[in-house]
C-alpha cells in the first residue's frame, strides 16, 4: 500500500498552480448566487480533472524513461481514480440536466496531450504558451461553476471564462520575470528592470484599461478593474524591487497573497 499513497504521485507539486483551478471555481460559484448539488458535483469533477494531470504525468516520465518503473503502479491507481470521479461527475452532472458543461471538458484535451507530448520530449519546464493555454483551460470552471449554479447557460458565464484568464495569464508572465530576477547576482539598473519587466508590466497594463473601458461602457461593472489594479501595482513593485536570491517558495507566497486578494475583490466587485 505504501507504493500506492505517495503523496508526490497524487498530489501536484506546483503548489502555486492550485489558485489557477480554485479562483475561477469560487469566481464562478459566488457569480451565480447559490451552493446547490450540481456545483458540489462540478467541484468534484473539476477538481478530479485537474489533479489527473500529475499521475498521468509520471506515467509519461517512467515510459519515457525519466522515472523509475516502481513508479508506475501508483501512477496508474491515481490516474484511474481521478478518471472515474471525473466520469462519474460528468455523467451526473448530464443527468442532473447540465450537459452543455461537457462542452468545456473538450478545450482541455489538446492542451494536455501537449503538455505530455513536451514531458515526453524533457522540453515541458518554461513554457510560457503552454503554461498560458492551461491556465486558460482551468479558467472554463468560472463559466462551468456559474451555469450550474443558475441552472441554466448564460453567455455572461464567457465574461467570468475571459476575466479570469486575463488574470492567470498576467500572473504566469509575472511569475517568469521574479524566477528571472532570482537567479541575477545583484539588483540591475532601472532601465534594465524596466526591460524584463516590460511582458508583465504590459500584460497587467492591458488588464486595468480594458477592464476600466468596458466599465465605463456599460459592458461590465465599473469597478471591476479594481481588482486587476492591484495585480497591476504589483507588477510595477516587482519590477522595481527584483527577487534577487530570493527563494522560490517566497516568491509563491507573495503571488498566492496576490491572487487570493484578487479574487476576493473580484466576487465583491462584481457582485
Amino acid at each position: 500500500m505504501q507504493t500506492i499513497f505517495r503523496r508526490q504521485i497524487a498530489i501536484p507539486q506546483d503548489h502555486g498552480s492550485w489558485v489557477f483551478i480554485f479562483s475561477p471555481l469560487l469566481i464562478g460559484i459566488f457569480a451565480g448566487g447559490t451552493f446547490r448539488l450540481p456545483t458540489v458535483v462540478l467541484i468534484a469533477g473539476g477538481l478530479a480533472g485537474f489533479l489527473l494531470r500529475q499521475p498521468v504525468t509520471t506515467i509519461v516520465k517512467v515510459l519515457s524513461g525519466r522515472r523509475p518503473r516502481t513508479d508506475l503502479p501508483a501512477a496508474l491507481f491515481w490516474a484511474i481514480c481521478y478518471s472515474l470521479v471525473g466520469a462519474a461527475a460528468l455523467a451526473l452532472l448530464i443527468l442532473l440536466g447540465h450537459g452543455y458543461v461537457a462542452y468545456l471538458v473538450v478545450p482541455g484535451v489538446p492542451v494536455f496531450a501537449w503538455h505530455l507530448w513536451l514531458v515526453s520530449r524533457r522540453a515541458e519546464r518554461r513554457q510560457a504558451i503552454v503554461e498560458l493555454a492551461a491556465t486558460g483551460v482551468l479558467a472554463l470552471a468560472a463559466p462551468g461553476a456559474y451555469w450550474v449554479g443558475i441552472g441554466h447557460y448564460d453567455p455572461a458565464g464567457w465574461w467570468l471564462w475571459f476575466l479570469s484568464w486575463l488574470q492567470s495569464g498576467a500572473s504566469i508572465l509575472y511569475a517568469y520575470l521574479r524566477l528571472e530576477q532570482r537567479v541575477l547576482p545583484d539588483a540591475p539598473p532601472r532601465a534594465e528592470q524596466l526591460r524584463m519587466g516590460a511582458n508583465a508590466l504590459a500584460f497587467t497594463t492591458f488588464n486595468v484599461v480594458l477592464t476600466m473601458v468596458l466599465g465605463l461602457s456599460g459592458m461590465l461593472p465599473q469597478l471591476l478593474f479594481v481588482p486587476y489594479a492591484v495585480q497591476w501595482l504589483e507588477s510595477l513593485w516587482g519590477t522595481f524591487h527584483p527577487a534577487v536570491r530570493m527563494k522560490p517558495v517566497l516568491i509563491g507566497m507573495r503571488q498566492l497573497v496576490v491572487s487570493v486578494l484578487w479574487t476576493a475583490l473580484f466576487v465583491v466587485f462584481w457582485r
